[in-house]
């Protein structure tokens, strides 16, 4: 039956609504993730000064490399080897369109998130799906929001979470024979530590781990492509050539090559899932837009970056043979073509990756699941407190246990949950669209960082509070931009 449920959703219905609401919004939005490519950097310059308050406000780029944390797991080392032992290397080019333009589906998601975000009291705030389903659809769409939101603990906060623990145990047993238990038990006492601190420690220790992790990953596979750099217009070519059938059928021919390129992608960088927007809400910037810009940016991070830093070293390598890849598959694959690239310690090192994406996406995990209960029970400290001892209990036991079937019914309500997420972005375009024209005003009105004014959306019900810019910080804006402080309030 789980079988059954994740062929059908992932294999007919989220192929049809992820594309349909990629594309879609892609020309609606006038190619929005290319036009503000350049302006993703500016951005995240800019945040540092939003960085530096006294409010407990957490930053553009804090958010984003909690998103990061994320999205950047498993997929990025394991499911592109599985994606290219399946589908061929052509399969990477498909993963390479599916980030494309899943980068304006997670534009459209994270805006919204911003846009109908909710202040928390303590300089920080909620939003997610849940929260826009409400308030951008109506109170008669509550019951599709509590769905969304319980399907999101059950994924995420539990099933993932064990999920995580169980990878992250059996890769270091795997590389330095560490009991399962002790690796469980550690990990426990240090993921305790970190979420009993709240989302701002969380955010803290993100902002260190998750660049030191990506940047570690792509440094070595910038180091193979400089071995390999005369081979490298070969494979790009092979990718292409694959990906429309003008190779002789690797891995299953061209149909393989879309449906596994398709999958991957998105499971990988969960654009259109609703995860990232329960991030995405958290940051603390001057217009919606502006954080919808910066988590487009982490899908082509995720995607096109890393995935392709694997993809690469995976084709690259002597160990990628098509004729006997079923032989050597997933994280084996990866670990097999950095050893023949860089020596046996490449084994260990992808070993040390996967430990590292592993743990990042436990701490993003944790806060899914919180996100979710203060839906249902708003800053319930006592709630919390019980979710953050399970979470321990849970981590603990998912590194003993194996967990197939969990993976498979984690897989299915995943499923659901991006379907759920999927309809209320369809009935959400209008809005989006909206918000994405009050800052293109802005900017062509000659306004280097548009400034969003609920005031002027009241029809939105949108929460003031959460959109109140400290005067301090319009004066930053001003030093570091050129906005006026005067225009900004204007």
């Amino acid at each position: 039956m789980l079988d059954f449920l994740n062929d059908l959703l992932w294999g007919k219905v989220l192929l049809v609504l992820l594309i349909t609401v990629g594309v879609g919004f892609t020309v609606a939005s006038r190619f929005v993730q290319f036009r503000y490519f350049g302006r993703m950097f500016q951005i995240l310059g800019a945040s540092q000064a939003f960085k530096r308050d006294k409010h407990g406000h957490l930053s553009s780029f804090q958010a984003l490399v909690l998103s990061v944390a994320g999205r950047v797991g498993g997929g990025n080392i394991a499911g592109v080897a599985v994606a290219i032992t399946l589908g061929g290397p052509g399969a990477v080019f498909w993963m390479w369109m599916v980030g494309l333009m899943g980068m304006a589906t997670s534009f459209l998601e994270c805006t919204l998130a911003q846009t109908y975000k909710q202040a928390s009291g303590d300089g920080t705030y909620r939003g997610g799906p849940a929260y826009y389903i409400v308030k951008g659809l109506g109170s008669r769409w509550t019951w599709l929001a509590g769905l969304y939101s319980v399907l999101l603990l059950v994924t995420f906060g539990f099933g993932f979470t064990a999920l995580q623990s169980y990878a992250v145990a059996t890769s270091f047993g795997d590389a330095f024979g560490v009991p399962v238990l002790y690796s469980g038990l550690g990990l426990a006492m240090v993921v305790g530590l970190i979420i009993f601190g709240g989302i701002k420690r969380i955010a803290r220790i993100s902002e260190v781990l998750v660049p030191f992790m990506a940047g570690g990953y792509i440094l070595i596979a910038l180091l193979v492509l400089g071995i390999n750099i005369d081979k490298i217009p070969d494979v790009f070519m092979l990718i292409v050539k694959s990906a429309f059938g003008l190779e002789p059928a690797i891995g299953g021919g061209i149909g393989a090559a879309i449906m596994m390129g398709v999958k991957r992608g998105l499971f990988s960088n969960e654009a259109g899932l609703g995860s990232a927007p329960n991030v995405a809400a958290v940051a603390y910037v001057p217009h919606p837009a502006n954080q919808g810009i910066v988590q487009a940016f982490s899908v082509f991070i995720d995607t096109v970056i890393i995935c392709s830093a694997t993809a690469f070293m995976i084709l690259l390598s002597g160990v990628y043979d098509p004729a006997s890849t079923n032989e050597v598959a997933g994280i084996a694959l990866t670990q097999a073509a950095m050893a023949d690239h860089v020596g046996e310690w490449g084994r260990t090192f992808v070993s040390l990756a996967l430990l590292l994406f592993a743990f990042s996406t436990i701490l993003y995990n944790y806060y899914l699941g919180e996100n979710s209960l203060n839906f249902f029970s708003r800053d319930n400290q006592t709630l919390f407190n019980a979710f953050r001892v399970a979470i321990v209990l849970l981590v603990c036991w998912g590194a003993t246990t194996d967990l197939g079937t969990v993976f498979g019914f984690a897989d299915v309500t995943m499923g659901l949950l991006a379907v759920a997420n999927l309809i209320a972005l369809i009935m959400l375009f209008k809005p989006g669209l909206r918000i994405l024209k009050d800052f293109d005003g802005q900017i062509r009105g000659g306004l280097k960082q548009p400034i969003f004014d609920a005031k002027q959306h009241p029809d939105m019900n949108l929460d003031p509070k959460a959109w109140e810019i400290e005067p301090e910080d319009l004066a930053r804006m001003h030093d570091v931009l050129g906005n006026t402080p005067a225009s900004a309030k204007d």
